[in-house]
């Protein structure tokens, strides 16, 4: 009986030995989102386009893009993506149009000029497709510098952005606003960064909200900030919102009050 008792000790001592040790026998984590990120020090242009159509738009801002790259800087823009020329396409065709740019992008060496990156923001409208180069585009807002959503980030950036236009050397005076849009972001206050930026800016300039010289833009998207400076065009040019600039909204005279 004890040499019993003692083989069963042995071999329930042994189970337990055998199941910590498959314990420690793990394989390590690993990453395998490739999906490209904003990082700080980064420059690029938000996009905001019809709900459900942002890989549709994707394709048409990416040929877009390559198309005024082409003409400005020539050759060297060549190696990129193809340009579509077919606004009318149909969905089957776009979706495989999508895949085909994809698979091209994985099997080349050479860097993409323009890289997407998702946001995780829904859009808050829908808007009917145009006649226009970009179906499915609404609004395009140019952003000089990235950072992260922080007030020391904040400074970093303004810094970097202000500089060229209201800290050169010979600079004269001028009037400015600034603009900020917050979104899924409850830590950044409008106020404080108004009043940050504008401290930055400093004398001898002057703000001034409807004639202005020069615009700042500061938007906020969950844990991403981005600035830049736009010109006293911005309200003429409907706030860069594409759609606007080519089918603008009318204002009903009839049902004006008397």
């Amino acid at each position: 009986m004890e040499d019993s008792r003692k083989r069963k000790s042995d071999q329930s001592s042994g189970q337990v030995r055998n199941k910590k040790a498959k314990k420690q026998w793990q394989m390590p984590k690993r990453n395998f989102s490739s999906s490209p990120s904003i990082n700080p020090g980064d420059a690029g242009i938000w996009a905001t386009c019809d709900m459900y159509k942002e890989g549709l738009c994707t394709v048409e801002l990416r040929d877009l893009f390559n198309e005024y790259a082409s003409l400005i800087y020539g050759d060297a823009t060549a190696s990129d993506t193809a340009i579509t020329k077919d606004d009318d396409l149909a969905s089957d065709d776009i979706e495989a149009e999508i895949n085909k740019e994809v698979k091209g992008i994985q099997n080349s060496k050479v860097e993409a000029l323009f890289t997407p990156v998702k946001i995780d923001v829904q859009c808050d409208a829908m808007n009917k497709a145009t006649a226009r180069r970009t179906r499915h585009l609404k609004r395009l807002t140019p952003m000089t510098r990235m950072g992260k959503a922080a007030e020391k980030s904040l400074e970093e950036v303004a810094k970097v952005v202000l500089a060229p236009v209201f800290h050169r050397d010979g600079v004269s005076a001028q009037k400015f606003a600034i603009r900020t849009t917050i979104r899924n972001n409850h830590a950044m206050k409008r106020d404080d960064i108004i009043k940050r930026v504008a401290g930055l800016v400093g004398e001898p300039h002057t703000v001034d909200l409807k004639k202005y010289d020069q615009l700042v833009l500061v938007d906020v998207y969950r844990n991403i900030l981005g600035m830049s400076i736009v010109g006293s065009d911005f309200e003429k040019l409907k706030r860069f919102n594409v759609t606007e600039i080519y089918e603008p909204t009318t204002t009903d005279e009839t049902s004006k009050p008397p």
